[in-house]
């Protein structure tokens, strides 16, 4: 009896306010090149990022790694890499595989600064949106990253606003200098912005290559 390659799983964490439709093209093609995606879709905006990595992450992994494809993969886009994070640096897999990263707010943003304090943010927001500031503690605990990890930084954006209050090149609600952590192992930057970053095709060709290889594609020299 010839057995079959076993596939491994890919959790899809969506972002702040968002809902797992927001992953649902990435899900798809990862099925379609062989891997078995699981859209976690968690209420972002009722918790902190602490409770939605110990409570509503671990109860899908607790699941996850004692089913038929145990070693696992992660693709989040914005927050849902800094729940990652928190899980990865609390808590043991035990298998593994590759975290890709659409848009993370590693290092905050200045967009929550100025907005954390407004009623209207804390409402949209939630206790999650609270713990993304450039100053938080909690960010800044996390430390480096000890797990295979590449991050994807957008550097385009609508919002003329925003532009003036992120500096450098930034995607809307993240300074690209801002989605780096220390101990990444790859790197890129694409002409897109923090919304839809992870429905163009060419993004989920890199999540897909990176998953596969460990680093990024990069056009011939």
């Amino acid at each position: 009896m010839i057995s079959m390659p076993r596939k491994d799983t890919v959790v899809l964490l969506h972002g702040l306010a968002r809902t797992g439709r927001s992953m649902k093209k990435t899900a798809q093609i990862l099925g379609q090149e062989g891997y078995v995606p699981v859209v976690v879709d968690y209420p972002s905006r009722k918790h902190s990022i602490e409770y939605l990595a110990d409570e509503v992450l671990h109860e899908v992994l607790e699941s996850l790694q004692r089913g038929p494809h145990p070693r696992i993969h992660f693709v989040t886009h914005s927050m849902g890499g800094i729940i990652v994070r928190y899980y990865l640096k609390h808590h043991q897999l035990g298998e593994l595989g590759r975290v890709v990263m659409l848009g993370p707010p590693n290092q905050g943003s200045e967009l929550v600064d100025l907005l954390k304090d407004s009623p209207v943010f804390k409402i949209l927001h939630g206790p999650a949106g609270q713990q993304l500031g450039t100053a938080d503690r909690f960010l800044k605990s996390l430390g480096p990253v000890r797990f295979e990890l590449g991050v994807i930084a957008g550097q385009k954006t609508g919002d003329p606003v925003s532009s003036r209050i992120i500096p450098g090149p930034n995607d809307g609600k993240v300074g690209v200098e801002r989605t780096k952590v220390p101990g990444m192992k790859d790197f890129l930057v694409v002409p897109y912005s923090h919304t839809f970053i992870m429905r163009h095709k060419g993004v989920i060709d890199q999540i897909t290559h990176f998953l596969r290889h460990g680093v990024f594609l990069r056009e011939p020299q």
